[in-house]
């Protein structure tokens, strides 16, 4: 029997070579899907934050809002919010024309495909009762 002074590599090494890279690279694959619909929700997650921020921020600082009635609003087809001014804390025997602390709730919708995800912010001001307030 003699050596052949030949080298290279032998079919079923090259068949086994190539079946760990399909697997190397059907696994990469797999986690780069995976990391861009993550980063695509992290996306739709912060312009939802933006948008309760800025939301929220309006809501603080208009007093005219009236308490307990839900207040609705859209930005888009995709996206909008629904508030809602209530009542905290009012001193004992408070009337109109008194300070209350009011709890404002907000809740801002966006559409992920077929799926409605929500992102909820709750915050406080001090407001005037109005007379039907209590």
């Amino acid at each position: 029997m003699t050596r052949s002074s030949q080298r290279g590599f032998t079919l079923l090494e090259v068949l086994v070579a190539t079946a760990i890279m399909g697997v190397a690279v059907a696994g990469i694959l797999g986690a780069l899907s995976t990391s861009s619909r993550n980063a695509a929700r992290l996306t739709q997650v912060d312009r939802a934050t933006l948008l309760a921020q800025q939301k929220m921020d309006e809501l603080l600082v208009e007093q005219a809002l009236p308490r307990k009635q839900q207040i609705l609003g859209q930005w888009d087809a995709n996206t909008g919010w629904r508030a809602q001014v209530i009542p905290f804390e009012v001193s004992p025997g408070s009337g109109p024309g008194q300070w209350v602390l009011d709890r404002v709730d907000l809740e801002v919708w966006w559409m992920d495909g077929p799926v409605r995800r929500t992102l909820t912010l709750e915050g406080y001001r001090r407001g005037v009762l109005r007379a039907g307030d209590l």
